[in-house]
Formats: structure tokens, C-alpha cells, sequence
């Protein structure tokens, strides 16, 4: 076998952002994440709410509201041509 192909499989560092840190081997270094077991839904049971109505607001404030479409003209009247 080759040597040195394979990488490194260190002990690495994961942080949540819920606060939660624990240990595990990667072979990137320290990990920084944003749910992990402690806190995704999957694993507490419980639901996590998520804002969107901010970001909708801020979607609405940059790019306007879509504006109805302005109703289609109606056809001109045929008008009838007298025979004789």
C-alpha cells in the first residue's frame, strides 16, 4: 500500500450554537454547526420556530409588492353592417 494516503483522523471539536460542545474525530479540525442532537426537532420532540415573516417583509420592503395585473381591455364591439 501507498503511504500517507490516507488523511489525518484527529480528535476535533464540534460547537452548536445552541451552546452544546462535544467531541468527536474529523479529519477537517474543529467543526462549528448550527442544530446538533441536543437541540434539532428530530431528536428533543419539541419544534423550533423559524421567523420567516422578517424575511418576507425585508423581500416586500426591497422589491415592492407584485401589483395586480391590470384587467385586459375588452374587445371592440363588432359592429353590425346594415345589408342594402
Amino acid at each position: 500500500m501507498k503511504e500517507n494516503l490516507h488523511p489525518q483522523y484527529v480528535p476535533a471539536r464540534a460547537s452548536c450554537a445552541c451552546g452544546n460542545a462535544f467531541v468527536t474525530k474529523s479529519t477537517v479540525g474543529d467543526l462549528s454547526v448550527d442544530v446538533c442532537s441536543a437541540c434539532h426537532p428530530f431528536y428533543t420532540g419539541t419544534q423550533k420556530l423559524i421567523d420567516t415573516a422578517g424575511r418576507v417583509d425585508r423581500f416586500r420592503k426591497r422589491y415592492g409588492t407584485p401589483k395586480a395585473a391590470a384587467p385586459a381591455a375588452a374587445p371592440a364591439a363588432k359592429s353590425e353592417k346594415a345589408s342594402e
